[in-house]
């Protein structure tokens, strides 16, 4: 008999999901990548795990298609002494390759950061093969990795957040069919945005909480963090005040099986996911006059800048925002380090003028 049914956070189902995936690409790949999966299974997620599948099949797919020895045999019959004939230049083409390609009539594209991620993944499945002495070269590891170009943070400036939550709670600029909606899911929607912009909790962090997330006696939601540990990030007042009021309105609904214990939830009263977020972003992102493209992402970016400009804390804003090392978020953040340092060169006077 089917096992009853049970309640299943948010992440434990994106890892089932995520399992499914990865199951189903691993048969269209060579029989020797499924010992690399399970040798990576216990210092990976099911994430890191299905992103490396579907790189690693473009490596594959490319090797199919280019390589006069492999295109004589299936990619799914592929030994792992294959990794062996590949050299440097081999791989070295392959990035290039990347840059732009087509595939089934569609275009593809990589900029550093698509080709960065592609590298790493095989040079995971690589050093994987060579530390088990399944191969006897690691031609990956003497690619080098592509430089990444640092960007300028995109953030919200203090009058376009105002403008932005002013246009969530009131409508403002939404089209007749937008506003058709508006009315039903205002409250969920300010408390979600406010949310977002007030701790810069990442949208998957977001759409995870539960109910029994949220503790207003410490103004406090308990989150799950990329590599599966869990934080508890703080909000202040004006998140509390929008939360209180959406938790009302939440209690009277009636979730669908499977969602009662989802914070956020759908018109369909299922537990909002991350793509609704980011239309739901977009849509609202729209009605603000604004030459920047607006996405959850630079609502994490509006918060992390606004704190380390608040509290010239680096470390701090590492904290919060959950990076593991705050190299990372000082790589971000430079910007921010430079203009400080600049106030920094007036800041001492040597004579009274």
């Amino acid at each position: 008999m089917p096992a009853a049914n049970k309640y299943r956070s948010y992440h434990d189902q994106n890892d089932i999901d995520n399992t499914m995936k990865l199951r189903e690409i691993t048969a269209t790949l060579p029989p020797f990548c499924r010992e690399f999966f399970l040798g990576i299974k216990d210092t990976t997620s099911t994430r890191t795990r299905l992103a490396y599948a579907y790189d690693i099949r473009i490596f594959f797919e490319y090797l199919h298609e280019v390589n006069p020895v492999c295109r004589k045999t299936e990619i799914t019959e592929f030994d792992v002494s294959i990794l062996d004939m590949i050299k440097p230049i081999d791989i070295t083409e392959y990035m290039d390759y990347l840059s732009y390609y087509i595939k089934d009539g569609e275009e593809y594209t990589n900029d550093e950061r698509g080709k960065q991620r592609k590298l790493a993944s095989l040079r995971s499945m690589y050093n994987y093969f060579f530390r088990t002495e399944k191969i006897e070269k690691n031609p990956a590891s003497l690619v080098q990795m592509p430089k990444l170009h640092n960007k300028e943070i995109i953030r919200l400036d203090i009058d376009e957040v105002a403008r932005l939550l002013d246009n969530v709670e009131n409508g403002d600029n939404l089209t007749k069919k937008q506003l058709e909606y508006h009315n039903k899911t205002k409250t969920r929607d300010l408390a979600l945005l406010t949310l977002l912009l007030g701790t810069g909790i990442r949208v998957s962090e977001c759409v995870g909480l539960d109910i029994k997330d949220v503790d207003f006696s410490n103004n406090g939601i308990l989150i799950k963090r990329k590599g599966g540990y869990e934080q508890i990030v703080y909000f202040g007042d004006e998140v509390e005040a929008v939360l209180r009021e959406y938790m009302e309105e939440r209690h009277h609904m009636i979730p669908m099986p499977g969602h009662e214990q989802a914070l956020f939830l759908s018109l369909q009263d299922k537990r909002l996911s991350v793509r609704s977020v980011q239309n739901l972003v977009k849509k609202y992102a729209r009605t603000v006059t604004t030459l920047k493209k607006i996405t959850p992402h630079k609502l994490r970016s509006t918060y992390g800048t606004s704190l380390y400009n608040e509290t010239g804390d680096i470390y701090l804003v590492a904290d919060v925002l959950g990076h593991k090392d705050v190299n990372t978020t000082k790589k971000h953040y430079a910007a921010q380090d430079q203009n400080r340092l600049r106030m920094a060169a007036n800041a001492v006077k040597l004579r009274e003028s």
